[in-house]
């Protein structure tokens, strides 16, 4: 595509182009923005190129060889990516007839056999991902093995689009970013305010009853906290502040655990009181470059469904289980019953002794083992801190979505000296388990939004009820039965406009929601609602107070989500 791009707009840079996880891009320095025109001339031209059916050339060069040719080329990205490769590293160069680029490869054998692609889109891209540099212009591509393949992925591709949650969260009224006075920050509409409310409120009463108590921490402290938890020298680049209180250095706070710790510490434990399981939906702040900013899915705040588990060593088998438990009964209620779990293991760079790690990981095994979790190993891919289990949930259309994660913490424990006394009265360290359920409120709402395309089970639907009076004269009876509708918990709204029963029906109808409840003299005398559903159509007139019981039962059995652990 490289190749293609500079034959067909002469004196074009080019940068980096990575491969991602369903294609690849490629980021330029050119004259003027893609058009979508050019990039049906760049396909072709691609086309072309590999018609040409040039054999791949691999060439490895020095540092001073490499920087030397890239500069008389005039690529002065290339040079800074090589001054930027360490020293000893090898340098390699892929040629196809007269054309070589910076790459680390491997190739395929010619350009022949790249015959299925196809050119997405095009976005503009800061140079190494900096407000600061020079905007790119980044051309987004995809390639198969065969033509079913790629047309199955397009066809993907459209479902994805319509399920996209910025513009159903437009269209549903449901939230907006805060774009001209703070991006990545999320403002909830009364909408989502509602949905928001719900999964908080069943959080927190599933927390209570599994054995976690409850607690909440403040948005900022001195910055020495950070200093000591290791967040300063870790995730400094993901840090907002300081801000100065007292002619003292305060920190927003990007993670919620060094609060927990301090909890702890505001008296000895005991042993005999291990575990604790402290819970917070607690609100964090993290720097996220604005090109990575995507709608609920990559924000600046947020809420994670946080909690910390203090307990012994040999408690932590079965507190790893409790959580797997939790984890899966509260993903299938919300209609998730496919996942994909990851058991990551010790990195090269590790705190802690290789024993605690040996221990801890097999402990994470045996958990994962009992509760029937099938799981792939992740070999050196946990935290320096502790192994961890990673689950991913799919959705509807089979996207995979990071949200759950259990992970083991001996560094956190160590640098705020945390200890118990043990049953002979000398003193060791707990364990610490970060876990979250759900991941962050907004990321799993926007999950959610476009697992459901905007239509929510009845439970989660902002306005479970439209009732539809069909003239003025029914306008004070369906007011009378929406009080009544919310006095059982049922959140409804009443159309009562001045509009034909036709437009009522499909503003209801486009707002996804769940029952439509019409109302005219006949159902004003007999007592009775004419019910339209959102998935089972006309429903026929009903006696409203059994209806009312069935919507109520609806809701408090949110779909029934009791099923096995087994994915």
């Amino acid at each position: 595509m490289a190749n293609a791009v500079q034959e067909l707009f002469p004196g074009t840079k080019v940068t980096i182009g990575p491969v991602i996880d369903e294609g690849f891009f490629y980021d330029f320095d050119v004259a003027r923005p893609f058009a979508p025109e050019d990039l049906i001339k760049i396909e072709k031209k691609m086309t072309e190129i590999a018609g040409r059916d040039l054999p791949f050339e691999r060439i490895e060069m020095s540092r001073g060889e490499a920087i030397a040719f890239f500069e008389k080329k005039g690529e002065n990205y290339k040079v800074e990516i090589i001054q930027g490769i360490p020293v000893g590293q090898a340098i390699t160069c892929f040629k196809h007839g007269d054309w070589i680029d910076l790459c680390k490869g491997p190739h395929v054998r010619s350009t022949g056999e790249l015959k299925v692609f196809k050119l997405l889109s095009v976005a503009g891209a800061y140079w190494r991902g900096s407000e600061r540099n020079k905007m790119l212009q980044r051309i987004y591509g995809t390639a198969f093995l065969t033509a079913k393949g790629l047309s199955d992925y397009l066809n993907r591709l459209k479902e994805a689009e319509l399920r996209d949650h910025r513009r159903l969260g437009r269209e549903l009224d449901l939230f907006s970013t805060l774009e001209a006075d703070g991006p990545g920050l999320i403002l909830w509409h009364p909408k989502g305010a509602i949905v928001r409310k719900v999964i908080e409120d069943l959080w927190r009463e599933r927390h209570v009853t599994g054995g976690y108590q409850l607690v909440f921490t403040p948005h900022i402290a001195r910055r020495d906290l950070w200093r000591t938890s290791g967040h300063l020298d870790f995730y400094k680049d993901f840090l907002y502040g300081p801000m100065e209180v007292e002619g003292v250095d305060y920190q927003l706070k990007p993670m919620n655990c060094p609060f927990h710790i301090k909890i702890y510490q505001t008296r000895l434990r005991s042993y005999r009181e291990l575990p604790f399981r402290w819970a917070e939906l607690g609100t964090v702040y993290r720097y996220e470059r604005s090109g990575v900013l995507h709608g609920l899915l990559r924000v600046r705040g947020f809420t994670q469904d946080d909690a910390h588990i203090f307990c012994r060593p040999d408690q932590l088998e079965t507190e790893v289980g409790g959580v797997l438990e939790f984890t899966f009964s509260m993903l299938r209620t919300f209609g998730f019953n496919s996942f994909d779990v990851k058991l990551s293991t010790r990195p090269e760079k590790y705190v802690g002794s290789l024993d605690d790690w040996e221990k801890a990981t097999a402990a994470l095994q045996s958990a994962l083992k009992n509760k029937g979790v099938a799981y792939e190993e992740d070999p050196g891919e946990g935290v320096f801190y502790g192994p961890k289990i990673d689950i991913k949930i799919n959705d509807a259309i089979g996207r995979a979505w990071q949200c759950s994660t259990i992970q083991v913490d001996f560094n956190l424990p160590q640098r705020f000296d945390l200890n118990y006394v043990t049953e002979k009265g000398g003193r060791e360290r707990p364990i610490m388990v970060h876990r979250a359920l759900l991941g962050s409120l907004e990321r799993f709402f926007g999950v959610l939004i476009e697992h459901y395309t905007g239509a929510f089970p009845v439970w989660l639907a902002p306005v479970q009820a439209a009732l539809l009076p069909i003239s003025e004269g029914e306008n004070s009876h369906a007011a009378r039965l929406a009080q009544r509708f919310r006095e059982a918990g049922v959140r409804v709204e009443v159309d009562s406009r001045n509009e034909k029963l036709g437009a009522k029906i499909r503003e209801a109808e486009l707002a996804k929601i769940p029952y439509m409840l019409i109302i005219g003299k006949k159902e004003v005398m007999q007592g009775t609602v004419s019910v339209r559903s959102r998935h089972r159509g006309d429903l026929g007139s009903l006696e409203v107070d059994p209806f009312l019981r069935d919507l109520m039962d609806e809701i408090r059995l949110k779909g029934g989500e009791q099923k096995s652990l087994r994915s």
